[in-house]
């Protein structure tokens, strides 16, 4: 004789999860051919929440705790069964364990630089990345929208939805944004929470909490950077005129402090009629001679002073009607 198939099931006592591993967000409790007993225990531990689907339909969600499973912790299971028997009788449900715990140290970034408008630069694309933060805080809406009856759900699974929602977001912020490149960079903390502001509903209506958003870097692609460092550079040397003659005078105050002889000696004097020259064409006053200290030896110029002259950017010397040096190409 065959037993009654209702006992032939096996029944469960007990409910309960241990994450095994990092990573998954979602479980599902093994109940094939099992049901649970009337009474049964069901165990949900800090940073779970479980969850009872009862024929495609939602019943019930337990936070941590523990629980003695009848019609007074049950009820919209109770209800939906219309049971009469105030839960004698062993019943049928899928149990769903979900993660709550902090998933830390997730990373975001631009897969390819983004294309934005900038008010010092006019168009440039950007780069940038950084790190987040969730848990799950509503296994209603993430079962729903997200996990379904999947055996089990991932961090992984769900990396990439996560990581194209925060950069959409991120490029509509870089898009209403009045601030330049170089601001941008140097505020990171304030474009994290800007972003984070706008990234917030949309892991919300997946029922997580973004608990964390950091911006690590903004940059731009390497041509990009390279053209703006020699930007930067070409602002930094500023007037050539005036840095010529700084250069000059940084050659002048060398050969005069290296004490090796006559040619530091010549070179020094040398960069001195240099300098003459610029500052003597500037104030429209013609050079005065340079006479050389006692002992110094003689510079013999290689033509006449009349006509010859020095060029006010290297200060080699240059035809009188020169109207470029043919050493630099400074215009005089």
């Amino acid at each position: 004789m065959r037993l009654n198939p209702f006992l032939e099931k096996q029944l469960i006592a007990v409910i309960q999860w241990n994450e095994p591993e990092q990573g998954i967000l979602a479980y599902r409790f093994p109940m094939q051919d099992m049901e649970i007993e009337n009474g049964g225990r069901l165990t949900v531990r800090e940073s779970e929440m479980a969850l009872f689907v009862n024929e495609g339909k939602i019943a019930d969600v337990f936070g941590p705790g523990l629980y003695t499973l009848n019609t007074e912790n049950l009820p919209l299971l109770t209800d939906l069964n219309n049971w009469g028997k105030g839960f004698e009788s062993p019943f049928k449900s899928d149990v769903y364990f979900f993660s709550t715990h902090l998933e830390i140290d997730q990373k975001w970034g631009t897969a390819t630089p983004i294309t934005i408008r900038d008010s010092e630069f006019g168009a440039v694309s950007v780069r940038s990345y950084g790190i987040y933060s969730y848990r799950i805080v509503d296994p209603r809406a993430f079962f729903t929208q997200i996990s379904g009856t999947r055996q089990s759900y991932g961090v992984a699974d769900l990396e990439d939805q996560l990581r194209n929602t925060i950069i959409a977001r991120m490029t509509e912020v870089f898009a209403t944004s009045d601030l330049a490149f170089l601001d941008l960079a140097a505020n990171e903390s304030a474009l994290a929470a800007k972003i984070s502001e706008q990234v917030k509903p949309a892991f919300t209506a997946l029922g997580l909490d973004l608990t964390q958003f950091v911006v690590e870097n903004v940059s731009l692609p390497d041509a990009l950077q390279k053209s703006l460092d020699q930007r930067i550079g070409m602002k930094i040397v500023g007037d050539l005129d005036r840095y010529s003659q700084f250069a000059a005078a940084q050659a002048m105050t060398i050969a005069a402090a290296n004490p090796s002889g006559g040619a530091a000696i010549g070179m020094g004097l040398g960069a001195g009629a240099a300098i003459g020259q610029v500052m003597a064409a500037s104030l429209k006053f013609a050079p005065a001679p340079v006479a050389a200290p006692t002992g110094a030896p003689t510079i013999t110029p290689a033509a006449s002073t009349q006509d010859t002259k020095f060029c006010i950017a290297c200060g080699h010397t240059i035809p009188q009607r020169a109207s470029f040096c043919p050493d630099c190409g400074k215009a005089q």
